[in-house]
Formats: C-alpha cells, sequence, structure tokens
C-alpha cells in the first residue's frame, strides 16, 4: 500500500492524500502548489526581505529566541504529528524534532551576530600601506529550501535559523511524504512574530520541487538523495545560483582492536537503529578485525535482540517511514541472503505490526559484492566485515560512492584521531556516532556522492550570504598610474627584487 497517493481532483489539480506507517490510516490531504503559486510566493518573500534585511542582527536573534519558546509551548502536538507521518518511536521524535531544532536555532540567535558581524583588515603585502578591507555579510535574497522526509522539522528548522539570521526570506518546499509538520512549523514562526510571507510553505510533489528551482530564488539548500540532488545541482548551475547539497551517506564504522567492545557495540547499534536508520550519517558499514570479531558481534546480538516496536510509539525503533524505502530495505536484504550473508537477528519484515515495521537486524558474513554494503539502504540494519587489520578496514571504509560521515572506535584517542584523517569524508567522529550534525559549530557535509557544499557553524550561516567587500584607498594622492614609462617599468622591476627577492622580506609582505 503506497503511503503517498495521488487522488481524483478536479482539472489540472495533482491532489494527494497522505497515510500513516504506523496505522496505514488516512491523516491527512494536501494539493501541490502550482508552478504559478510557487513563484508567487518567492515574489512575496522578495517583498517581505527587503524589510527584514534592514532589521538589525538583535531584532532578527528576537525572533528567533520566540520561535524557540514556540516549539518548548508545542512540543507534543510536534511530536504527536511528526510520530503520525513518519512512525518514529516518541524518544527520537522528541530529541531529533524537538530538542535538537531548540538547540540549532538558539545557536544560530545567540551566535549569529558574531558569524556575520562586518570585519575590517588591513590586507598583506604592499596593499597593506594604502588599503582598507571591509567584509560586509550581505543576504542573498529568497532561499529556496527542499527537505526530505526522515526528519521533517529538524532538517528544516535548522537551515531556516541560518537564512532567517542571515537576513533571507525562506520558501520551503517539504517532502510530499511528511508535508504537514512544515505547516505547523510556519504557524509557530508566524507566532513568534516572524514577519508575513518572510517564511512560506508550498506543499507539492516533484513538480513542485522544480518549480521552485526555477522560480527565481537566489540559493537552494537541499537536503536528499543523490538521483534528486544531481537534478537540483544541474538546475542551480543552469540559473547561475549557488547550492548546498547534502545528500545520500554509506557511513563507515572501524571498530580498533584496542575499542572497548562495551562501547563500540553500543555505538554500532546505536548508529543502525536510530531513526529506524532512516538518516544520512547513520552507521550502514561496521568493519572489526578477526581478532575481536566474534566477541564483537556477540555483543550486537545481546544488545540488538531485547530492543522492541510498537505502534503506539513507545518503543525502541520505529516503523519504516516510507513504503518505497520498504522495498530497498527488502531488496537489499534479498541480495545479501544470496551472496551468503548470516542473519543473527531480525531481517524479514514486522507482520505482527499493521503498520511499515522492518525489526532491528545484525548480518554478518557480508562483503562488498553485496548491495548492503554498496548502496544506501536507509534501514535498521547492523552489516558487520571481518576484516584482517585495522588498515584493511580503512581501505575498505573508502571503497566507496559515498563520503558523508564516519566513525572510529579505539581507546588510543590518537591513533583513532590518525585514522579518522585518512577516511574521505565529511567528517568523522571518534567513539561517537553521527555527532558532527549535532555539533553547530562543526561545518557539515560530504565529498564524493554525498554532496556539494557545508551546512551548520560559521561556515553554514555565511553559505546563506555574499561576502561583499568594501576597499578603501587611505592614501591622500592620486596613484599616479599614467603615463606609462621605462623608469615607472623599472621601478616596478626594482620592486619585484627587492621585495619577493630578498627571502627576509617576502615573508614580512605576505
Amino acid at each position: 500500500m503506497a503511503l503517498f497517493a495521488e487522488i481524483p481532483s478536479e482539472g489540472d489539480a495533482r491532489r494527494y492524500d497522505i497515510k500513516s506507517p504506523v496505522t496505514l490510516e488516512s491523516i491527512g490531504q494536501f494539493q501541490s502548489a502550482t508552478a504559478d503559486e510557487v513563484r508567487a510566493a518567492v515574489e512575496r518573500g522578495r517583498k517581505a526581505q527587503r524589510q527584514w534585511a534592514t532589521r538589525s542582527f538583535d531584532e532578527r536573534a528576537q525572533v528567533l529566541w520566540s520561535i524557540v519558546d514556540g516549539m518548548v509551548e508545542r512540543q507534543d502536538e510536534i511530536v504527536d504529528l511528526v510520530v503520525k507521518e513518519t512512525g518514529k518511536a516518541l524518544n527520537e521524535a522528541i530529541s531529533m524534532e524537538v530538542l535538537a531544532p531548540c538547540m540549532q536555532i538558539s545557536h544560530y540567535a545567540k551566535h549569529g551576530k558574531n558569524y556575520l558581524a562586518t570585519k575590517t583588515r588591513r590586507p598583506s603585502g604592499v596593499m597593506r600601506f594604502a588599503k582598507k578591507v571591509t567584509l560586509h555579510y550581505q543576504p542573498l535574497g529568497v532561499v529556496g529550501l527542499i527537505t526530505p522526509w526522515n526528519g521533517p522539522v529538524a532538517l528544516a528548522a535548522n537551515p531556516l535559523a541560518q537564512a532567517l539570521m542571515a537576513g533571507n526570506a525562506v520558501v520551503h518546499k517539504p517532502s510530499e511524504v511528511t508535508p504537514f509538520s512544515a505547516v505547523l512549523l510556519q504557524e509557530i514562526c508566524e507566532k513568534a512574530g516572524l514577519p508575513k510571507d518572510l517564511y512560506q510553505v508550498v506543499q507539492g510533489d516533484g513538480e513542485t520541487g522544480a518549480a521552485l528551482l526555477d522560480a527565481g530564488v537566489d540559493k537552494i539548500s537541499f537536503t536528499g538523495s543523490v538521483a534528486t540532488g544531481r537534478k537540483v545541482g544541474e538546475a542551480c548551475g543552469r540559473n547561475l545560483i549557488p547550492c548546498t547539497l547534502e545528500l545520500g551517506g554509506k557511513d563507515a564504522m572501524i571498530v580498533c582492536a584496542d575499542a572497548d567492545l562495551e562501547r563500540a557495540a553500543d555505538g554500532a547499534v546505536r548508529g543502525s537503529f536510530f531513526n529506524t536508520g532512516h538518516y544520512c550519517c547513520g552507521t550502514e558499514r561496521v568493519y572489526v578485525p578477526e581478532s575481536i570479531y566474534e566477541p564483537f558481534v556477540d555483543k550486537v546480538v545481546e544488545m540488538a535482540k531485547p530492543l522492541t516496536q510498537a505502534a503506539s510509539g513507545a518503543s525502541d525503533v520505529g516503523a519504516v517511514f516510507w513504503d518505497k524505502q520498504m522495498d530497498i530495505i527488502e531488496d537489499h536484504m534479498k541480495d545479501a541472503r544470496e551472496k551468503g550473508a548470516q542473519v543473527l537477528v531480525g531481517g524479514e519484515r514486522n507482520r505482527s505490526l499493521s503498520g511499515y515495521y522492518f525489526p532491528p537486524t545484525v548480518v554478518t558474513d557480508v562483503d562488498h559484492t553485496m548491495d548492503l554494503m554498496r548502496r544506501e539502504t536507509f534501514g535498521p540494519i547492523v552489516a558487520i566485515q571481518k576484516v584482517r587489520n585495522e588498515d584493511e578496514a580503512l581501505e575498505l571504509a573508502n571503497d566507496s560512492d559515498y563520503g558523508l560521515s564516519g566513525n572510529v572506535w579505539t581507546q588510543d584517542l590518537e591513533k583513532g584521531a590518525r585514522i579518522g584523517a585518512k577516511m574521505v569524508t565529511g567528517s568523522v567522529s571518534v567513539n561517537d556516532i553521527a555527532v558532527t550534525y549535532g555539533v553547530a559549530e562543526a561545518p557539515f557535509g560530504g565529498v564524493k556522492e554525498s554532496g556539494v557544499g557545508q551546512v551548520n557553524g560559521e561556515v553554514g550561516i555565511r553559505g546563506y550570504c555574499h561576502v561583499h567587500p568594501v576597499i578603501v584607498d587611505t592614501t591622500k594622492k592620486a596613484q599616479g598610474g599614467y603615463p606609462y614609462t621605462e623608469e615607472s617599468a623599472e621601478g616596478l622591476r626594482k620592486m619585484v627584487r627587492t621585495v619577493f627577492g630578498n627571502k627576509v622580506l617576502r615573508r614580512l609582505f605576505v
């Protein structure tokens, strides 16, 4: 049964019914915004943004603080809606969709002013004696925000806060699978005092998303699949606008021979099962040296077996958020079995519940011929591969088309940092999982097919700005360039010889 299905409607309208993955019952309907409606939203946003850009950082921050107040006040409403839309476990709905957004929004309310403060400096080299440079961080204008279904509030609120603090308007197209959380977020923002039309939600399908790309926005912030990310990148290139693309991952976990097995096994379980495995920096591959392989596997099995699933949300592992994702998970498991993988826990859809549930699963005897170790599975599966040593683990970890994040487990923190530095990923954690996105100061983004650009921290919020340098000549006379003479040319030659031909002086001048 499709959770997202088109229903009959009049004329050219595209109307959809949304079912909960928990009960498979309808939780609402929506009509896709047309291209004209999307463009009109962008135009309204541009008008609202002009006034917003004149507000001080302190005024913008006060609105963000009020949004946090609104999220705290309505946290139960947020959680109830998110659980209906996604089937998340209750604890994860609270931690990911309320706590994390409150932390992120608060960070930019407090630190955004410093990140974006005008900065004046003297340039390097010979220019230092005659020029002064002032850097202004100007808002881009209207940001198009396209977000996925696995974190309907968290993955919207974070870029929204950055864009707003930087002085932009936002037109947001949420996933068609989880369209209602964004409407609630918009309502909270408006009640917090955010000016009308500064943050608008346009519900819709892929056509609506495509319309947003060509609606005249000044930047696109996209989180989603690699396939769709390529299309977004192509459109942004065609329209000559910047974009950040936070795409898929196939994160590797390297367990060193000296790791604390209890702690590492707990990391593998949490990293693979959190959010039903539906998060881009979730652990999808675990590499363990043969010297500790069996006791490590035993620990993981011991921790995975008692985990529960229930339609109430009061369980450990929630529903699979989308029927299409269930198909991918089952296909990857079928491929792994056919190629010799051993399933120690779970492995088959949980049909004791009426919704879309796949149990926490532990798989061993896997290798890189299997989709489970090559393609993004996005499900609650710990896939463990035995390796000879840490060098082979690192080689296999880097043998991937993806490169979002990864983690290393060892009691030697310096060794963990050394191994982590050799992982070809956007970020690495030592003795932790998926922490980078939650550390607001840490830039988060992928390499290879995992994306373009970075979000979060100073780097992230400045990505919603045009850095506008104003260079002032501090001398009091004309530069005297024309007419060129042999004497002036010889003067330039002498400067090159004197300054850059002298190894001491050239270091002083740069």
